[in-house]
């Protein structure tokens, strides 16, 4: 994973996160990791997240972030309306956003979370030509 910490760093993203929020804001970075260890991390402490994507531009190369709430983690996708979404984990109605509310580290570890991790990555490499 390469960071981008030009706004600010993950530790920043997740520090007024209550332990166990942050604890599953870590696990979601690790996965992310693993899945796509070629990933862009840009930390925006001021937005209370980071985008993960095959490059620093959040609205076009970025396919998911990690924003931290009071009691779960958003685990967004900029474009998951176009995902393919078997077990309905996805929320939200925006044209192109969707998200997961993830409350526990079970949770994060959903095998359907990678796979939904896995089909935006492709999503952006197919958009943005980088097969």
């Amino acid at each position: 994973m390469q960071t981008d910490t030009r706004l600010g760093t993950f530790v920043e993203v997740i520090s007024g996160a209550v332990k166990g929020v942050q604890a599953i804001a870590i696990r979601l970075r690790q996965i992310i990791d693993e899945i796509h260890p070629d990933c862009v991390e840009v930390p925006r402490p001021g937005e209370s997240a980071a985008a993960y994507g095959l490059g620093p531009k959040k609205m076009s190369e970025a396919y998911a972030y990690i924003m931290p709430q009071k009691t779960y983690v958003n685990l967004g996708f900029f474009y998951g309306a176009s995902l393919s979404d078997p077990a309905n984990l996805l929320e939200g109605s925006g044209k192109a956003m969707r998200h997961i509310k993830v409350y526990t580290l079970e949770q994060a570890d959903n095998p359907e979370i990678r796979a939904l991790l896995s089909e935006s990555i492709q999503e952006r490499k197919t958009a943005l030509g980088r097969l």
